[in-house]
């Protein structure tokens, strides 16, 4: 198909659906060869969204004068088919289905060329349009459930995520993935880790750094890697997979209650603490190098509810007595970041001991990235334990905060509540550290 000298290409092109390949030709004879990507409002008028063959997105205003032509295609493809109902028949014959839970988020982003942000992509064929490769080796059911950013993700939407993964899981799903925005997919990661229980198969938290219409985007290996562990797996537990270096080539897996985001920016932006991942996925499959909750019979529950009546709140120099007894006014439980071993200013002693005396739970973990909390070498930390506080090994800040609030959701006495604190639920404290982390 060619467009003419005498017909406007305009009609013909906004017709041909998301995915075709076509080659645009101006009147001075500069073209542009790449893949239609879906449209948007604010889309100009006539104007046609390419991804270039060099991974760049472009828009461009398409005159009278232009020409095109269709690469690699001689018929229109097949319409994207809807996702199955639930408890439909969603085997196919080469494997098993994975479900992919959808929240937002950079994975699930694209470019607004209006505002030059990004913003979530709400229409399941517009996601299967940016990753064509998704269904490659097996089935994959695409279930929106948010299309908001990881920001606005709170602990309520912790329970409907672990609400649909085991919906999936019951309609015959042999893993899920959960597309989340990166920055607060940690905390995702930890709650899930122990509102879920007895799996069978994996539930995969993956996010991108880079939206999925930029040439660098890390969002389709990332994808990709994490439906093969969700396909491939054959443990039962939460985890994150997402790059181990830079490049394409190897990617980590990390339990959910030990890993956190390093930076800002990168791909390899996140690292398992204290000790390496529990294993990667590289182009020879997965491989698992540390032991992994094993995969159950089922049937999956969600173990809750969560009591949204706990805080984390972060020590820093100058924080007020006031400041932080007001922060943790009418709540059942808090958890402290506090500095090095464990430590806030001795001044807090007072309000900790009134908060613990009134039955509040308090625990004590550390800003560190590394390393574990000991109330026993300096004299801060054993009259902080005198006063009440919970010291909690090597807990990273954000996985106390979630296992406070299941914790606090599963007991009403603050002693049964700390005993839940201290007990190994997801894997969650490491007994023996190793140096390094590096993945």
């Amino acid at each position: 198909m060619e467009g003419s000298d005498r017909d406007d290409p305009w009609d013909a092109l906004r017709a041909l659906p998301t995915g075709r390949r076509v080659e645009l030709t101006d009147e001075r004879g500069q073209s542009w060869s790449g893949t239609i990507v879906p449209r948007q409002e604010s889309s100009g008028h006539r104007v046609l969204l390419l991804k270039l063959d060099s991974g760049y997105n472009v828009g461009i205003v398409v005159q009278p004068t232009f020409r095109f032509r269709l690469i690699e295609a001689t018929a229109a493809p097949d319409p994207i088919p809807a996702p199955s109902a639930p408890g439909g028949d969603a085997t196919v014959a080469d494997g098993p289905w994975v479900a992919l839970l959808t929240t937002g988020g950079t994975i699930a982003s694209r470019v607004d060329y209006e505002t030059g942000g990004v913003r979530p992509v709400k229409d399941e064929r517009e996601i299967l349009a940016f990753y064509p490769e998704l269904e490659s080796n097996g089935r994959v059911r695409i279930l929106p459930v948010f299309d908001r950013l990881s920001e606005d993700i709170v602990p309520n939407d912790w329970l409907t995520l672990a609400t649909k993964a085991v919906d999936a899981f019951r309609d015959g799903a042999r893993g899920v993935v959960i597309a989340h925005g990166t920055d607060t997919l940690a905390f995702t990661a930890a709650a899930l880790s122990f509102l879920l229980t007895d799996l069978p198969g994996p539930v995969v938290l993956v996010g991108a750094q880079r939206s999925p219409d930029r040439p660098s985007s890390d969002g389709p290996s990332n994808l990709a890697a994490a439906v093969r562990v969700a396909r491939e797996g054959s443990f039962g537990e939460v985890v994150v997979v997402m790059h181990a270096t830079l490049s394409d080539g190897r990617f980590a897996v990390h339990r959910g209650t030990w890993v956190r985001k390093m930076h800002s920016s990168r791909r390899d932006a996140f690292k398992s603490r204290n000790g390496p991942p529990l294993g990667f996925v590289d182009t020879s499959g997965l491989h698992l190098e540390r032991p992994a909750r094993p995969a159950t019979a089922g049937p999956p529950r969600v173990d809750g509810p969560l009591d949204p009546h706990g805080g984390l709140l972060w020590f820093y120099p100058g924080l007020t007595p006031a400041k932080a007894e007001s922060f943790a006014e009418g709540m059942r439980g808090l958890v402290l970041a506090g500095t090095g071993l464990g430590h806030v200013g001795s001044e807090h002693l007072e309000w900790i001991r009134r908060g613990v005396q009134r039955g509040q739970v308090i625990g004590m973990t550390t800003q560190c990235l590394e390393g574990n909390v000991d109330p026993f070498v300096y004299a801060t930390g054993r009259e902080l334990q005198r006063a009440g506080v919970l010291y909690l090994g090597d807990l990273l800040p954000e996985v106390a905060y979630a296992k406070l609030l299941w914790a606090l959701g599963r007991a009403s006495d603050p002693r049964a509540v700390e005993a839940l604190l201290l007990s190994e639920v997801a894997g969650e404290f490491h007994w023996r550290h190793e140096s390094g982390g590096d993945s």
